[in-house]
């Protein structure tokens, strides 16, 4: 059986499955589904909770032995297991489908796992998992919903708000929910007669967004300079290296300028993205730079990168930053002042 996340709650207080499946990699949709089944468990009788992690070495017999050993306080327990890796193994696979197979009210188990991929999805040891119990799969709230999803969770919190104030808390916390709900919990305490304007969180918010180098190769690859240019500066605040940073950039320009080669060769979009392997998350990306560079545009774009690497290494002098953001900004599209690179 599957379920949305926000379906969890009604059906909980029908009472508890034998067996639950939270997958999904945002941390704070995870904790709050698992805290929500913990809760029911509580509310039901179960006072005692076992915590198992499958890592490397574990002993898939202990699953077995917990399941059939009767609890100190209650006539019932909730078994939860992490697999952080979402790949049972053979001995795991097996010892889930035997769960599945003997599952009985006297115990609740929660397998929490990542986001599972398709082949996970049609292993023999999920299906069991999913035809015994409960499947909640967690999306990530992208760009467009976070808005919405703030505005959300402040009404609940029983806060209004202006739409300015909305847009500028999801700029600050960029994706990051679990920094989001923290800055929410926040401003109930700070505002004032739990109304949030622009200053309110001018005032009370820290910029807690993910910086990270890839998420910024994406943005350049994508065409949105601004994000860029924002993602470039909080790296550089994060105290960040531009070394990493221009070997990031380096290596995505070099694979665009072979694939550009192959399309001008009349090779299919679809196949030469299947041929460098490019991920499927990241297809949207590379597709909108190929259709916006030529091969002429990224060799001179890498030629830029190679004055940059010299500036590195003292071989040539200019502001690194400067020039990390004129990069950066090519990529993504704008045209920058001239100069000989």
């Amino acid at each position: 059986m599957k379920l949305r996340a926000e379906q969890l709650a009604s059906h909980l207080k029908k009472g508890l499955a034998p067996l639950y499946l939270v997958s999904g990699d945002e941390p704070l949709l995870q904790q709050e589904c698992c805290d929500a089944i913990r809760h029911a468990a509580r509310d039901q009788g179960i006072s005692e909770r076992e915590l198992m992690h499958a890592e490397a070495g574990f002993d898939w017999s202990e699953l077995y032995e917990s399941a059939n050993s009767l609890s100190l306080f209650s006539d019932r327990k909730l078994i939860e297991l992490r697999i952080p890796n979402g790949k049972p193994g053979d001995k795991g696979s097996k010892a889930l489908v035997a769960y599945a197979e003997q599952a009985s009210s006297d115990n609740s188990l929660l397998v929490v796992l990542p986001k599972l991929d398709a082949s996970a999805q049609r292993s023999k040891w999920f299906k069991s998992l999913e035809k015994t119990g409960v499947w909640i799969q967690l999306w990530p709230v992208d760009g467009s919903a976070l808005p919405g999803w703030i505005q959300q969770r402040l009404a609940a919190a029983g806060m209004s708000s202006t739409p300015g104030a909305v847009q500028m808390l999801a700029d600050r916390v960029e994706g990051n929910l679990l920094a989001a709900q923290q800055e929410i919990e926040k401003l109930k305490l700070l505002a004032t007669e739990q109304h949030i304007d622009e200053e309110t969180v001018n005032n009370a918010v820290s910029d807690s967004a993910r910086y990270d180098i890839f998420s910024l190769v994406d943005s350049c690859l994508g065409g949105d300079a601004v994000h860029s240019a924002r993602m470039l500066a909080g790296l550089r605040g994060e105290g960040s290296e531009p070394t990493v940073i221009i070997w990031a950039l380096t290596r995505e320009l070099r694979s665009l300028a072979t694939m550009a080669r192959l399309l001008h060769q009349g090779q299919p979009m679809e196949q030469l993205l299947k041929g460098q392997r490019v991920w499927d998350k990241r297809k949207p990306f590379v597709r909108r730079a190929l259709q916006r560079l030529s091969e002429r545009d990224l060799r001179n774009l890498l030629s830029h990168a190679a004055r940059i690497d010299r500036c590195i290494k003292g071989l040539e002098q200019a502001n690194l930053w400067d020039e990390l953001s004129a990069l950066s900004l090519r990529i993504a599209g704008l045209r920058t002042p001239a100069a000989a690179y």
